[in-house]
């Protein structure tokens, strides 16, 4: 709907009973005179996605239209993230002018680098300026942005470097389209610097806060910064909404920019392309990463790796939609422009031309394997990497405990070796 508007029709009641006005709603719309939790609730679910294939503790600030849609962003993504909540009360937190003192010490938590939450801060205008926070290494833009001012503090929240905790670089995730400005002639990329000064009766300077340096506070006083419509005058009691429930919203589409090679400019990026891209950067040959994929560690590294940039095998076979195939066919189909093999094709084909390995073991031991083999052919390579969980579920707990499994193959190291060499026939060619 950000892209192509939601059109209200006449007779159309909010929440409440009140008759919304028949118009072309848009971005500038939603959440000031329009407000649409699914939206708000499909924008977290995203984000949520996002941290998990990257870094779920990697710090971030959403930028929100005003405190009440703060609130509603803070408890979508609280909802989300149940277990990183029991561990982590404040794992989301709001910050904005009416948290008060408690906002102040949410926000002091999460500047300081040894503290590990809050993760997530949900704000609106509060935290444009005056907050330096090192390892920030998210912003995630959900409101429009009509000043280039703003918008270069907003940005500015993320671009501080920390060698200390290897941050170099930072995500913007742009929900609204507000990083148009960077194409605007009036963006030359320096950050926008804010100073106060306080002085004293005879004007001598006795405090000045910097925001480049760290020192400016940020501004508590209540935000209303925005002009009031007509419409929003028609409405009634300021800052009254309409509230629309039942509404269908959904991520149309994705794209990744990145920065040109001089860091002058973005420039748009295939998600496709750049994955290929940054699979290419890791300096393996096509034939050196299937020669390497077969090994744990040196797999786990590699998907490590891509995930600093936000990329995920899974998410991306969802994207591309090729669900079915395996993770390093992707990869090199992606990269390289390998031809595509699903799971399954592996599997059977490990089960038709490696006959040998699996008749090497007892029947009983031989079904375990095979019961694994179906494990990676529904649900891919990973399920390899936590055998200790798979033994204790269907169909596999049908066995006996994990002793008993592990006695079938002489021990725990003989059933990972045995797990170990599955794994480098799965990827053999021919």
């Amino acid at each position: 709907m950000d892209s192509s508007g939601l059109q209200i029709d006449a007779g159309v009641l909010d929440r409440f009973g009140r008759e919304i006005p028949s118009d072309l709603y848009g971005t500038k719309d939603f959440e000031r005179v329009l407000s649409l939790l699914s939206r708000t609730e499909t924008v977290a679910a995203h984000l949520t996605e996002y941290l998990k294939r990257t870094d779920s503790y990697g710090k971030t600030i959403v930028f929100c239209v005003d405190q009440e849609h703060a609130l509603d962003m803070r408890t979508a993504l609280a909802r989300l993230n149940p277990e990183m909540m029991r561990q982590h009360p404040n794992y989301v937190a709001r910050v904005v002018s009416d948290e008060g003192m408690v906002g102040r010490g949410h926000l002091d938590d999460f500047q300081d680098p040894e503290k590990q939450t809050p993760v997530i801060l949900t704000t609106s205008q509060m935290l444009t300026t005056g907050v330096d926070a090192p390892t920030c290494q998210n912003i995630v833009l959900f409101r429009s942005i009509n000043s280039m001012v703003d918008f270069k503090q907003i940005i500015g929240r993320g671009t501080r470097v920390s060698e200390e905790h290897g941050k170099y670089w930072f995500t913007i995730m742009d929900y609204v389209g507000a990083t148009q400005l960077f194409y605007d002639p009036d963006f030359d990329g320096e950050p926008v610097r804010v100073t106060k000064t306080t002085i004293d009766e005879e004007g001598n300077e006795t405090e000045i806060q910097d925001s480049e340096e760290g020192t400016l506070e940020p501004d508590l006083e209540p935000e209303t910064s925005y002009e009031i419509s007509e419409l929003e005058r028609q409405i009634g009691e300021l800052p009254r909404k309409y509230y629309l429930d039942g509404v269908d919203v959904y991520i149309a589409g994705e794209q990744a920019f990145e920065l040109d090679p001089d860091g002058n400019i973005l420039r748009t990026v295939q998600f496709t392309d750049y994955v290929a891209e940054n699979v290419r950067r890791l300096n393996l040959s096509a034939e050196h990463l299937r020669q390497v994929w077969s090994l744990t560690e040196q797999r786990a590294e590699i998907l490590e790796q891509l995930r600093h940039y936000g990329i995920d095998p899974e998410h991306l076979a969802r994207v591309t939609h090729h669900e079915e195939a395996d993770a390093l066919d992707l990869l090199l189909h992606v990269a390289y422009n390998a031809p595509l093999v699903t799971r399954r094709e592996r599997a059977e084909k490990l089960r038709q031309k490696k006959a040998n390995f699996l008749n090497q073991y007892t029947p009983a031991a031989r079904e375990i394997l095979e019961a694994l083999l179906d494990k990676y052919a529904d649900f891919g390579i990973r399920e390899f990497d936590e055998l200790p969980r798979l033994l204790q579920v269907p169909p596999l707990n049908e066995f006996g405990s994990s002793q008993d499994i592990y006695s079938l193959f002489g021990g725990a190291a003989e059933l990972l070796d045995a797990v170990d060499a599955m794994q480098k026939h799965l990827y053999e060619e021919e």
